[in-house]
């Protein structure tokens, strides 16, 4: 009988693998960061062989950690950064060109181009999307175009495109299986979330091959085996969602109404709508959620493009801080920001506004303002922006919250938990395992073989760390999310101001 679940989690800054158990506590963990390649201004890469090399490293030093063999492990669950595209030879398996990366706003002038001809309702009505150069097909567009003789290929099947989780499954296989699952191809813009299908207008819209595209399974079942020699035996590969689909699962937000918000490189707020997807007034994404055999469970989403990356950004480019860490030391010397606001718009923003154009700002400085004060607006910029996309998320599905559920590197840092619940004016709760992404992937994959039973028994394995209760009054909430408001009006449209 098999002791675990082994989840890789291959995110945007580093790889992770974690083997959890039936309880899903964490067992052991290994993770790797990679490099960001940054060509210009907005656009961001990464080398293919990078993000395997680095998963593939962690997912065998995970087993080694604890002495557990490919014997020992049930499955494997895949999550990833979502809407990163990577396209590589059908037979070598060599990578095209890099892997464009979610944030990247290279493929903003084709989204602006689609908008123009008309499309954008199409897209929106077809994929719960809104044009933006987050999304895969764009990518996959911009990539096509860019090497000559490259579509030509890729309608003979000889080109492949997949996201990351696509992309691994092919490695672990050896070449012998392309998939994803529903809920990454639901990011894709190319992805009916209706028919459940990848749709013929919109890879007519964008010129995308059907030929190349992965086949489209459930979150939860069994896709193939990895190589055997990667692990010393093969394992089931049996579980798959985008890593904030995965995080909703792993926060076992099974209620229509119930949210989870992942505080990770960006900071992502999903909302369970149930069986029927929402459609968004406030420019808010509706995506597939997870689908299990006849199951499918829609969601809202909106997406932060720079959440925890600010406090990157402190460490790296200001150099106030060494290591990540320190940011919540740092800010605790003040009281509050003093004032100051922080508008991370690095890449531009993401819901509810959809401004590739927006830049950072740095608002209320005076001459008292500290690397202090920076560094606590820096950390409430994370709150401010979540709270951006709840009251969207409110106003769409009209569902009260009365609470939420909170995940993600970020999350530990008991004041940002304050300040979210203070200008939310609702209770946070914060699970015992802070790894919920990879616990999502965990429990789908386990789920598949018969690890787990069912949703109750993920449901039972959910154990609160910490909670926290607003403790700020209504006046000084409204003043602080107006000034926030008046900040992010300046962020606006920066980059096409002559």
């Amino acid at each position: 009988m098999a002791d675990y679940v082994l989840a890789l989690d291959q995110g945007t800054t580093s790889s992770r693998a974690i083997l959890f158990d039936r309880n899903g506590s964490v067992v052991s963990v290994a993770q790797k960061e990679f490099p960001q390649i940054l060509p210009s201004p907005g656009h961001v890469e990464h080398d293919p062989n990078d993000i395997w090399n680095s998963q593939l490293e962690v997912a065998q030093k995970a087993l080694e950690q604890k002495s557990v063999s490919a014997d020992q492990v049930a499955a494997i669950g895949i999550t990833n950064q979502r809407e990163t595209t990577v396209l590589w030879d059908k037979n070598t398996g060599v990578p095209i060109d890099n892997a464009i990366v979610w944030q990247s706003r290279i493929t903003a002038p084709i989204c602006e181009q689609l908008k123009a001809d008309g499309h954008a309702n199409t897209i929106r009505q077809k994929t719960g999307l809104v044009v933006d150069a987050y999304f895969s097909g764009t990518k996959v567009k911009y990539l096509l175009d860019k090497h000559e003789g490259l579509r030509n290929r890729a309608s003979k099947g000889e080109i492949l495109f997949g996201t990351v989780d696509s992309f691994l499954i092919w490695k672990l296989t050896g070449g012998r299986t392309h998939v994803t699952d529903v809920s990454n191809a639901s990011r894709t813009m190319l992805f009916n979330i209706h028919s459940l299908d990848w749709d013929d207008e919109l890879l007519g819209i964008l010129d995308v091959p059907r030929e190349m595209l992965p086949t489209v399974k459930d979150s939860s079942e069994v896709y193939g085996d990895s190589d055997a020699q990667l692990f010393g035996k093969s394992i089931p590969i049996a579980g798959c969602a985008g890593d904030q689909q995965a995080a909703m699962f792993g926060q076992a937000c099974f209620e229509v109404g119930s949210a989870k918000n992942t505080y990770g490189t960006g900071c992502f707020l999903l909302l369970n709508t149930g069986d029927k997807p929402v459609e968004s007034k406030s420019n808010l994404l509706t995506t597939v959620g997870w689908k299990i055999g006849d199951s499918v469970v829609y969601a809202l989403e909106g997406s932060v493009f720079v959440g925890g990356a600010v406090v990157q950004w402190l460490r790296d480019g200001l150099g106030i801080i060494k290591h990540s860490s320190d940011v919540e030391t740092l800010a605790a010397t003040v009281d509050d920001s003093d004032g100051v606001y922080i508008v991370p718009a690095f890449v531009g923003l993401g819901a509810p506004h959809w401004d590739p154009y927006a830049r950072g700002t740095i608002i209320g400085i005076t001459r008292g303002t500290t690397a202090a004060h920076i560094a606590r607006a820096a950390v409430d910029s994370m709150a401010y922006q979540s709270r951006d996309l709840l009251e969207a998320m409110k106003s769409d599905s009209e569902l009260p919250l009365q609470s939420l559920k909170v995940d993600g590197g970020a999350s530990v840092n008991n004041a940002l938990m304050q300040f979210q619940s203070d200008i939310l004016d609702c209770n946070v709760k914060r699970p015992v395992v802070a790894e919920t992404t990879a616990l999502g992937a965990a429990y789908l994959a386990g789920l598949a073989v018969g690890f787990w039973q069912d949703l109750s028994d993920v449901q039972q394995n959910w154990q609160l760390d910490q909670e926290f209760d607003p403790a700020i009054d209504d006046a000084r909430r409204k003043r602080l999310c107006r000034n926030w408001q008046r900040a992010v009006e300046r962020s606006l449209g920066w980059e096409t101001v002559e």
